[in-house]
């Protein structure tokens, strides 16, 4: 059995620091580009540079791999080579003020035409009410009022004078006309009136009842007068208004002669502003009530420009990344102000989103942040489609938002999704959303390990000095390097890869430095590297030394000395937040005549999840095919990891579940200096496992807290030798002899160590060497079968 002892130089893949080439970082140069991941950079140059519709990109791959940041750098550099897109604005429409427009302009264009705005608002103020101060518009007004009066008046004298005839006076008091009879040129009260005859008061009153329809026949046509009057007088203003409007508007006019559409909203607001000037500006009634800057408010809201995204002339093309992508941080939002106890809004108060913001260039999103937001992802995909950006609001279609709203024009939408996201959700979406695919037709998938050669540890050492650069760290020592290099190896479970997960080694630098600044180191060498694991290990490790502890006071039953029948001691690991730590547990197997087969008491009690079932009656296949061809297997028996209480998965316990089989089945006594893990399948072959590592030093720890005897080791799978990058000190005590490490390739080479005794091999008769302990599970399967039908 000693070629299945693994040697030292097998359980670390250490990294030679001469190999490295350099005494400290300080002799490198930066690392441009994202280590590693040459397929995930060569798909998200193809994605960036592919203009068709629905060449949108789905990043995938596991956080803390530089994906994100990558990913923004790209897009900047990219975004530096194009050219900034068109800004847009909203005004109003005059027709329809719940329908605003929308204005585009070449980029940096927006915010002059806004500047222009405010400087010709504030032109406004000055130039009225004063020109129709102006002595000639006075005087044409006077001109047009005793027009109006003239004829007026004449129509009165003639009525008058027909009156004085019939000795009657007509009188005018606040704009109403009445008649009185006289008598010697003096009018009568109503005591002197009803004093007169009958026949005199009779007269009286039928002379003003003629005088009063000759009045009306002769103001029939008051009306027309007045509307003459007032449209000679609205003519007027507007030729005034005109006037000293133009001025005003010429620069403005000669500026964006080349833009028709700021023309022709100029022209609009020329139009327009023949009311608000005499609403605002102009009403004597209205100008002690208000002041100018009440006034120039309610001018900035009827024509100033909504500046909803401006760029710079010098600009690139946006790169945008929305950490919060719900409705209105994506689409855009109307906000509304209150007054009188109602909701109101104008187009002012329209705010752009993050696609408006990133409209013309790239908009990054996490995937998942936005499928938990409601409406946006159907909103989404349909303003891709229809290559439309339109402002709306989804609680107004439920009947949440019961308040008039605005409905401004849509805008192109020409933009690059990028979705940063997991696997999981990317097959989600392909397989629910047909959709997606049409969408998101580039795939970026970051890979979560990288290749370790010259190069790449050359490159990764290049990536530390960035980092160190960056954060003002000093240099790391080669010893530093080659310390990081394999403990990125152990993240990767691989000795000949190591870890894309930058984010998680970086903050081990950043904890390294930390140790060196205490200690007040130059440089950033190994011992910082392996205080600052021990010291997180020490952080995170209160459940695994209370287990440990358990078992060492007895608590937890787990024997590391002797040999029993039907016990054996399984490894597994256990995952609390960002730590994992190995852990034995005793399995125990018993074995009885019947014909139940084998019970996974697990399973029975509903702890055993699906996987763990699936490798216990992996057994039962195994048994039937290498002992049962000549008669019916016929066995009950049942097996069970003691002392556990929650939920168990994974198949790795499946070789240590078969030995402790057999030891009851045979009586054989297993070792319990041993610890087993590995897989199995239905041929005795043992499969790879995961968290080898953790396994080994778990058991590792209870060993050495009770005394290192020399007898002691784990058995693991021999496919699992390039996983293994094991802690210090476990490589020393291997080197010391006072631990073993043993790796199998069949169930037959772990129950030799197990057992100390040959499992023995078919001869060319067919039978197993007699008392090997192949040759007792035959023997005691066939009686088990004999007494199984004497039974029946």
């Amino acid at each position: 059995m000693k070629k299945l002892k693994l040697s030292t130089s097998q359980l670390i893949a250490k990294q030679p620091v001469k190999e490295l080439g350099f005494k400290s970082t300080d002799d490198l140069e930066n690392y441009v580009g994202i280590l590693g991941q040459e397929r995930a950079t060569s798909a998200i140059q193809f994605g960036v540079a592919m203009h068709r519709t629905g060449y949108n990109i789905y990043v995938m791959g596991e956080s803390g791999t530089g994906r994100m940041s990558y990913l923004r750098k790209y897009l900047e550099s990219e975004a530096k080579r194009q050219t900034s897109p068109d800004d847009w604005i909203y005004i109003n429409n005059f027709d329809n003020t719940r329908e605003p427009k929308v204005l585009t302009l070449p980029a940096g264009e927006g915010e002059p035409l806004q500047k222009a705005f405010d400087q010709f608002i504030d032109s406004l103020m000055l130039t009225f009410p004063a020109a129709f101060e102006n002595p000639t518009y006075q005087q044409k007004k006077s001109v047009i009022e005793r027009d109006f009066n003239r004829s007026y008046d004449h129509a009165i004298d003639l009525i008058e004078q027909e009156a004085l005839k019939r000795d009657i006076a007509l009188f005018r008091e606040a704009g109403s006309l009445s008649f009185t009879p006289m008598h010697q040129g003096k009018a009568m009260d109503e005591t002197e009136f009803a004093q007169l005859p009958d026949k005199k008061r009779s007269k009286f009153n039928k002379d003003i009842s003629e005088l009063e329809s000759m009045l009306n026949d002769s103001l029939v046509e008051l009306p027309q007068w007045k509307r003459e009057s007032n449209e000679k007088l609205q003519k007027l203003n507007q030729e005034t208004i005109d006037q000293a409007m133009e001025p005003l508007l010429k620069p403005l006019k000669k500026e964006y002669s080349n833009q028709k559409p700021v023309l022709d909203y100029l022209e609009a607001v020329k139009n327009h502003l023949h009311r608000t000037v005499i609403d605002i500006l102009a009403d004597d009634r209205n100008m002690e009530s208000k002041d100018d800057s009440t006034k120039r408010q309610s001018l900035v809201e009827l024509y100033a420009p909504n500046l909803l995204i401006g760029h710079s002339t010098t600009g690139a093309a946006p790169v945008v990344y929305e950490s919060h992508p719900n409705y209105k941080n994506l689409f855009g939002r109307i906000e509304y102000a209150s007054e009188m106890g109602a909701l109101v809004t104008n187009y002012r108060q329209i705010c752009p989103g993050s696609l408006h913001k990133a409209n013309g260039g790239y908009l990054l999103l996490d995937a998942n942040k936005l499928l938990e937001e409601p409406f946006v992802w159907e909103a989404l995909k349909r303003a891709l489609k229809e290559k439309e950006l339109t402002i709306e609001s989804p609680y107004s279609e439920m009947g949440l938002l019961n308040t008039i709203t605005l409905n401004p024009e849509s805008i192109p939408l020409n933009i690059k999704i990028i979705l940063v996201g997991s696997r999981d959700i990317y097959y989600l979406l392909q397989q629910l959303d047909p959709d997606f695919h049409e969408m998101f037709r580039v795939l970026v998938d970051f890979d979560d390990r990288i290749i370790r050669d010259k190069e790449s540890v050359h490159a990764f050492a290049q990536l530390l000095k960035n980092r160190a650069d960056d954060e003002k760290y000093p240099a790391l020592t080669a010893t530093a390097v080659a310390r990081l290099v394999e403990h990125s190896s152990r993240m990767a479970e691989h000795q000949g890869e190591m870890s894309a997960k930058i984010g998680d080694l970086f903050d081990l630098l950043a904890e390294s430095d930390f140790i060196r600044r205490m200690s007040r180191g130059r440089k950033i060498n190994n011992e910082h590297i392996d205080r600052a694991l021990a010291a997180k290990s020490e952080r995170t490790g209160r459940v695994s030394q209370q287990i440990l502890d358990e078992m060492i006071e007895g608590s937890i039953l787990i024997d590391t000395e002797g040999e029993k029948i039907g016990k054996i001691n399984g490894l597994t690991v256990m995952s609390i937040g960002d730590t994992s730590f190995g852990s034995a547990a005793r399995i125990t197997a018993a074995v009885y005549p019947g014909s139940q087969g084998i019970v996974d008491i697990e399973r029975e009690v509903s702890l055993g999840q699906a996987i763990h079932s699936k490798g216990v009656m992996i057994l039962t296949g195994y048994l039937g095919s290498k002992y049962a061809q000549k008669f019916p297997l016929a066995i009950s028996a049942s097996l069970t990891m003691e002392q556990s209480y929650g939920y168990i998965d994974g198949d790795s316990a499946t070789l240590a579940e078969l030995c402790c089989l057999v030891s009851a089945l045979t009586a054989t006594p297993i070792k319990q200096g041993f610890a087993v893990t590995g897989s199995m399948n239905q041929h005795g072959e043992v499969q790879a496992i995961g968290g080898v590592n953790e396994k080994i030093e778990g058991f590792f720890d209870l060993c050495n807290a009770r005394g290192l005897t020399g007898e002691q080791g784990v058995i693991i799978p021999a496919t699992n030798l390039r996983n293994l990058m094991l802690h210090q000190k476990v490589v020393d005590a291997v080197k010391a002899g006072k631990f073993s490490v043993y790796a199998v390739s069949h169930a037959d080479e772990a129950m030799e160590l197990l057992t100390g005794c040959k499992t023995g091999s078919l001869n060319t008769k067919g039978q197993y060497t007699k008392g090997s302990i192949n040759y007792k599970v035959l023997e005691r399967l066939k009686e088990i079968s004999e007494l199984s039908k004497e039974s029946s």
